[in-house]
């Protein structure tokens, strides 16, 4: 079988050849695609694959057609909205992720986002502490798990909502489960965003959401861009001198943001996977599911059932 890997912005050379090991070491073919620039090569590299594994690279309805031969999609990463996952089903295409691997990275990419705001980004004036600070959750899935560890290293009172996990696996957890996101923004001094980009969470984070923060109330956001309503957002942070946006994820309205200086700061590029040891964990994982399918037909990661 040919395995095609395709990133535009490349798996770490060690973990490629992690992947390479893996997928020949199953008498796969291994196919590299790297910084490519135009889609047109995405499309003649795939043409001929029997497997993919991408990164944040969109696989579109034009990706999935020029596959004639593609059985599976996995994505190096838990977020696959890049994905057009109900056509991929269309077109019998499977497509998986591989949660958990990135989850520590983001974690503790949270903690260095927050600590950086509440220093003011190390401006040489007193900030703040977050021990003995409120820290809620919203969603309570592998990084909010891994979120509420630090957060109990840093002495915070940790608080999670999260629609699809009981209250009692919460609580089990050491976490205070509450009974909506409302509740959660009206509690905490600090709101980390760990929910996917879905019909029902696009722009949820609100104006009126967030206006329920208590004074130098704080919102970091390492999960999806869409997830914010930005006009609502900046206009709130306009009336609220008090409140601060932190991100990893440039908002489309970033020039907008950058006038709250002190109150906003965002990465160049998304940065919560960026570390070796997650660039590895990721791509070896998604090695091993590719190689599970083709040996067992296991299907244990798929998201477009």
């Amino acid at each position: 079988m040919k395995v095609l890997v395709a990133t535009e912005k490349p798996f770490a050379a060690v973990a490629v050849e992690g992947i390479k090991k893996e997928i020949e070491g199953a008498g796969n073919e291994l196919v590299l695609l790297e910084k490519y620039t135009d889609v047109a090569q995405l499309l003649d590299a795939v043409k001929d694959a029997d497997a993919m594994i991408v990164r944040s690279d969109k696989v579109t309805p034009a990706v999935l057609d020029a596959a004639k031969n593609l059985k599976i999609v996995v994505r190096a990463g838990a977020g696959y909205d890049s994905i057009d996952t109900a056509y991929a089903k269309e077109k019998g295409v499977i497509v998986e992720n591989t949660p958990g691997q990135n989850s520590n990275a983001v974690a503790e990419l949270v903690f260095g986002l927050m600590v950086y705001a509440v220093r003011n980004f190390y401006n040489g004036k007193a900030g703040t502490e977050l021990m003995g600070k409120k820290l809620g959750i919203l969603a309570f899935g592998n990084v909010g798990r891994n979120v509420a560890r630090v957060a109990k290293g840093f002495g915070m009172d940790v608080y999670a909502y999260d629609a699809f996990c009981p209250k009692e696996v919460i609580e089990e957890a050491g976490v205070k489960a509450v009974d909506s996101q409302e509740e959660l923004f009206k509690n905490c001094d600090v709101v980390s965003l760990h929910i996917p980009a879905t019909p029902e969470t696009k722009q949820s984070i609100n104006y009126n959401l967030v206006n329920m923060m208590k004074k130098g109330g704080m919102v970091v956001n390492t999960a999806r861009k869409e997830v914010i309503n930005e006009p609502e957002l900046i206009k709130l942070m306009e009336e609220r001198t008090d409140l601060k946006y932190i991100t990893d994820i440039k908002p489309d309205a970033d020039e907008e943001f950058a006038k709250f200086e002190g109150r906003y700061f965002s990465t160049p590029k998304k940065m919560g996977a960026q570390t070796a040891e997650a660039n590895i964990n990721a791509g070896i994982a998604a090695a091993k599911q590719i190689n599970a399918y083709f040996k067992d037909g296991c299907t244990k990661f798929q998201v477009n059932k």
